[in-house]
């Protein structure tokens, strides 16, 4: 079994990466640069074979880096089982008239196109081999929560959201499947970068991070398992239930009452 993550270099994409190995698939890991993508290989290379695992460097905003990025991968291993689409960037925490536009740009393009890029391709290729799964990486905003300076992010995972959704109702009719992740809150460089300059803001989202954030670990743990198992199109695989921010929460309280 063969599964390819976009943006895999680090974060919750390198985690995923290494839970797919424990489970014994064949692993195709994708970064923007080949110094990324060689240094994620040689950290993996440590603790999993080599026949294993293999390394692409390639743009998702640009369609035709990847298609070849599905050539390459398919030529490697095979067939491509899983297609998740999980590159993505954080944006500068100031209001949406403020932000440099080339920087904002860029989050439109690797969040939003990049994902569209990524499905085109793989549902393309997956209705050929006659099977095949594609994933897309939710986060902030997707269910319509909003905050200040957080505008563009936001935009680009709520259009990830209807878009997955709508792509689902399209693949209905055919062996594909098409679904979404849902990570929370992870403890990634990306989380860190996104906290507000402003002292004040910037305390009331660590407060939130401490509370509710998550190693990789136990994320990316939970997420590949849940999509080994998926059968189901249209499927939602959420770490970051209603039911566990409660109980977070709750636990805060008691910490603090407790000191």
């Amino acid at each position: 079994m063969h599964v390819l993550i976009t943006g895999s270099t680090r974060g919750i994409g390198f985690g995923l990466a290494k839970y797919f190995l424990e489970a014994g698939w064949k692993v195709s890991i994708n970064g923007r640069s080949e110094v990324s993508v060689d240094n994620a290989l040689q950290k993996l290379a440590k603790d999993y074979p080599a026949s294993s695992v293999q390394g692409f460097a390639g743009d998702v905003v640009k369609i035709e880096a990847v298609e070849k990025l599905w050539e390459n991968a398919v030529q490697g291993f095979g067939a491509i089982n899983i297609w998740i689409n999980n590159a993505g960037v954080g944006q500068d925490r100031e209001n949406v008239w403020e932000i440099d536009y080339p920087a904002l740009q860029k989050v439109i393009e690797i969040n939003l196109t990049g994902v569209v890029n990524g499905s085109l391709i793989a549902v393309r290729n997956m209705l050929k081999q006659g099977h095949g799964q594609v994933f897309n990486m939710e986060g902030y905003g997707s269910n319509g929560m909003m905050m200040k300076q957080m505008t563009i992010y936001g935009m680009t995972k709520r259009a990830i959201t209807y878009f997955s959704q709508s792509l689902a109702l399209e693949v209905a009719d055919t062996p594909l499947k098409v679904g979404l992740l849902s990570p929370g809150m992870v403890l990634t460089d990306l989380l860190e970068n996104s906290i507000p300059e402003n002292q004040e803001e910037a305390s009331k989202t660590q407060r939130i991070y401490r509370i509710l954030g998550d190693p990789v670990d136990p994320v990316a743990s939970f997420l590949v398992a849940k999509i080994i198992a998926n059968r189901k199109n249209g499927t939602q695989i959420k770490w970051l239930t209603r039911r566990k921010t409660i109980f977070k929460f709750i636990k805060s309280l008691f910490s603090k009452q407790s000191r």
